[in-house]
């Protein structure tokens, strides 16, 4: 699983993360290479729902992926 389908599958715009946050992003990016996603949501749990709320993906983007 590639990280931009990772945070589509937690209804996060990655398109609208990376051009906010550059910085986050890249280091979220290297991290989740290296773990599994489970263990990825587990280490970064509380962050993630802070990021979703951010930068969250619409219905209609996500149906049409």
């Amino acid at each position: 699983m590639e990280f931009e389908e990772y945070l589509t599958a937690k209804k996060i715009d990655s398109v609208a993360f990376k051009k906010a946050d550059q910085d986050r992003f890249a280091e979220w990016e290297k991290i989740f290479q290296t773990m599994h996603p489970e263990s990825f949501t587990a280490q970064k749990k509380f962050l993630i729902n802070d990021i979703r709320r951010r930068y969250h993906l619409n219905d209609q983007a996500i149906s049409a992926s």
